[in-house]
């Protein structure tokens, strides 16, 4: 079995996966602080709900903007699983997909491995909006090159913002979209706003950046509110929950 580990500011997702097949995958809070024996306190838990054995872990492979996680996985990788993770960076997948930004180290291992994935699925050029901590936008060829992309701010963090410094502002729960653009009330109003409003961004910005690509794109999303934001977007074809997984499940295989 093979284990991949996307490390992100807000959300670590893991994955399990047999024979290219993804069999479990789990979203936990991604926390900066905790130590290897911590984590491994936390995968064990999981790892036993779902009847996972981790001596049948034959492979580790984890991308991740955290820098201060590298010392905690590597020391859970050595110390639980007896093994060594592949990190992905850009030089990880030169021969996959070339990067063609001004200085590739600089770009984040989620997008990448994203772009990886989307482009082995669908061959064609695309647009990649992933909905984290950020929300981002990637841009792939029709040959398959990262050509480079958009960083906004996230949902969530532009939302806490908002709570945070409009104190007469009630939190309300993003899950679903309110049933008009024209609040009628508070809570709907800023539902509203921050639904229809990132959809709207997501819109403006695959509008320009159609018009600076050579082919016309397919526009997939991903990320924890993906399916939120594709349900009021006019521009997202295509939503894939488990694409940095997959992506690292085909670097791990291009690798072996």
């Amino acid at each position: 079995m093979l284990l991949v580990i996307d490390v992100g500011n807000t959300n670590t997702v893991i994955g399990i996966f047999k024979k290219d097949i993804l069999i479990q995958n789990w979203r936990i809070r991604t926390i900066k602080d905790t130590t290897a024996d911590e984590f491994n306190i936390l995968v064990k838990a999981l790892f036993i709900d779902k009847n996972i054995n981790p001596k049948n872990i034959k492979k580790t492979v984890i991308s991740s903007v955290v820098p201060s996680a590298a010392s905690i996985l590597n020391i859970f990788c050595k110390r639980y699983l007896f093994q060594k993770p592949l990190w992905i960076n850009a030089d990880s997948v030169k021969k996959l997909m070339p990067i063609l930004y001004n200085n590739p180290g600089e770009v984040g291992a989620d997008r990448i491995v994203n772009g990886v994935a989307a482009f082995e699925k669908y061959k064609k050029a695309l647009i990649i909006v992933d909905f984290g901590t950020a929300t981002t936008f990637d841009i792939i060829s029709e040959k398959g090159e990262y050509l480079g992309g958009a960083i906004a701010p996230g949902v969530v963090i532009s939302s806490e913002a908002l709570f945070q410094n409009a104190s007469k502002l009630p939190r309300v729960e993003i899950f679903m979209p309110p049933d008009n653009v024209i609040g009628k009330n508070t809570i709907d109003s800023i539902k509203s706003g921050i639904i229809f409003g990132n959809a709207a961004l997501v819109d403006g910005m695959v509008a320009r950046i159609k018009k600076k690509m050579s082919a016309p794109p397919v526009v997939i999303a991903t990320g924890g509110l993906a399916n939120l934001i594709a349900r009021v977007s006019q521009t997202i074809e295509k939503v894939e929950n488990s694409l940095t997984l997959e992506g690292l499940k085909i670097i791990s295989n291009a690798r072996v």
